[in-house]
């Protein structure tokens, strides 16, 4: 019968041994790339959102212009009525 030697412990380590190393790890992305990809993040973002928008403020406007319609036409009421209210209080030259 063949007997076998005892095993030598492994040089390398195992999934259960921690490896440190002595330098800081990378980063996965560089600040130019961050920085580009949120530049088309925002692009994406926006040309998405600007015909909501655009409605949204189309009714702002409208709504702005129907009061302002309203507003104006009760001063220029109340302006003609004030003018026609004076002079028929005016007396007759003579």
């Amino acid at each position: 019968m063949i007997s076998q030697a005892p095993m030598a412990e492994p040089k390398v380590p195992v999934l259960t041994d921690v490896v440190t190393e002595g330098r800081a790890p990378r980063p996965l992305v560089d600040a130019a790339a961050l920085e580009a990809l949120a530049r088309e993040l925002e692009r994406a973002l926006l040309s998405r959102l600007a015909p909501e928008v655009d409605r949204v403020i189309g009714q702002a406007l409208e709504g702005v212009r129907t009061e302002l319609s309203v507003s104006v036409t009760r001063m220029v009421r109340e302006a003609v009525a004030a003018s026609v209210a004076q002079a028929l209080q005016l007396p007759d030259p003579e």
